[in-house]
């Protein structure tokens, strides 16, 4: 589509006086509306006696209105698929198995699939699954074609910073009303600010699953990291879901309860990584997964989330799942390559997906199947990363091509709150806005926290 906005003169200009105000009304806001963080420590108190601020902007980011919409009408289609996929047990087993699939190259993965194939051969105790998605879009701007959004990745576990992201939304919509923005823009009207409804839309998917369990006195069980400082982003979940009168319990993953409670849903708020679970204990996901609760993910939607399956949807496997509808996913599609199976190990010779990401490094990022920021490689650094990347490990790697956003597009950014008054000066610089889709999916078996981000929400623009 084509755009008359200007992406390189956002944001407004302002006076000292007018940014010092409104990083005053931002930062009071956000710690009176929850939009915060546990502070930095080598270990956090049991009981929190303190919170800071999330990092945040002073500005939405523009973005089309019409592919806004687009990306909210296509999320449905999407929910369908990986849906669809998860139910595929041949396909995850070629894709992301121990035998065949990346699982044999990722241990994580490897871990995951075993367990969940001795659990299929034994009969999985709990048919339905239930999917809490987001799919996250970039703009793409590339010389001489028009604007268009394309998919960064596709979260089937831990889509964190939803109930944060709609309360940054609240954060702009009452900057607006607060001051008007001082005139600086006339996109600047409620009219344009996108509806965010995400913290009901999450709580409606999993009360939809206890309600299908449909065990009285159950609970859903909220599988949490021991230390983490996004407690507020789970909290806010949490109390939309006990004002729906849904009882839950929330518990580190390495606790255990003092009674005995029947869980109707377990849910993942945090990826539980392999890192976090000593080598003798049987992977969290694996021994949940024996239980009749309903999962969100279950193990089979976890692996329909790896890089792997998002490259084979790219190279138009989607149309085995969605025949008639594929044209509508394939524009947000991007370029992924991966090595091919190692017969090349055998002889020596690099597949395709090496070769290429070594000749066209500049234009490519190399991904781990579950990045969850912070891990991927960019351009002039891929070949070094090769060099030391053991050949057999190398399948476990995609090499996506980079999203060209809009040159120049900037913003006022506050970082995390501290007590150092310098920090707390917001930064003006070029930003790239990314769009986090979220969507929820039921259905009958038959990267802020890194440290690179700020919190942010849209503009609507045209």
């Amino acid at each position: 589509m084509s755009s008359n906005f200007d992406f390189a003169s956002w944001p407004p200009s302002l006076t000292k006086v007018q940014l010092e105000e409104l990083t005053l009304h931002a930062t009071t806001f956000a710690l009176s509306h929850g939009l915060l963080y546990l502070p930095p420590a080598e270990r956090q108190p049991t009981i929190p006696s303190a919170a800071i601020h999330a990092p945040i902007s002073l500005f939405p980011s523009p973005f089309p209105r019409e592919l806004f919409w687009n990306a909210r009408r296509i999320q449905r289609i999407y929910n369908v698929l990986y849906s669809r996929i998860a139910m595929d047990d041949g396909f995850l087993d070629r894709v992301m198995g121990a035998e065949q699939g990346v699982g044999r190259v990722d241990d994580f993965t490897g871990q995951l699939w075993t367990g969940w194939k001795k659990l299929r051969d034994e009969g999985l105790a709990q048919p339905l699954h239930l999917g809490l998605f987001r799919s996250d879009y970039l703009l793409h701007a590339p010389p001489n074609e028009t604007l268009s959004i394309k998919q960064v990745e596709f979260n089937t576990i831990s889509v964190s910073f939803g109930c944060l992201s709609q309360k940054i939304s609240e954060l702009h919509r009452y900057l607006s009303a607060a001051t008007n923005y001082y005139m600086t823009s006339p996109y600047l009207t409620r009219d344009n600010f996108p509806p965010n409804e995400t913290i009901s839309g999450l709580a409606n998917g999993l009360a939809e699953a206890h309600k299908a369990y449909n065990v009285p006195g159950s609970q859903i069980l909220f599988v949490v990291q021991p230390g983490e400082r996004n407690v507020f982003d789970q909290r806010a979940l949490e109390y939309e879901l006990l004002e729906k009168q849904v009882p839950l319990i929330s518990r580190p993953e390495d606790t255990h309860p003092a009674k005995f409670v029947e869980i109707s849903t377990v849910y993942y708020d945090q990826d539980i990584c392999l890192m976090n679970i000593p080598p003798q204990r049987t992977i969290p996901p694996v021994f949940l997964e024996r239980s009749k609760a309903i999962k969100s993910p279950t193990i089979a939607l976890q692996l329909a989330g790896g890089k792997k399956v998002q490259e084979q949807i790219s190279r138009n496997m989607a149309r085995m799942y969605l025949a008639l509808k594929i044209n509508e996913l394939r524009q947000s599609f991007i370029a992924i390559y991966v090595n091919s199976r190692c017969s090349s190990i055998k002889t020596g010779q690099e597949g395709f997906g090496v070769c290429k990401a070594r000749k066209s490094a500049m234009s490519l990022v190399l991904k781990p199947q579950r990045e969850g920021g912070g891990n991927n490689v960019y351009k002039e650094a891929i070949p070094s990363f090769l060099d030391n990347l053991p050949p057999q490990e190398r399948e476990a790697w995609i090499a996506m091509e980079l999203i060209k956003p809009p040159d120049g597009t900037g913003n006022y950014l506050v970082k995390a709150g501290s007590t150092d008054l310098q920090d707390q000066m917001p930064i003006k610089t070029d930003v790239v806005s990314e769009l986090g889709i979220f969507g929820c999916k039921d259905s009958n078996e038959g990267g802020v926290a890194t440290g690179f981000s700020v919190l942010d929400s849209l503009l609507l623009v045209d």
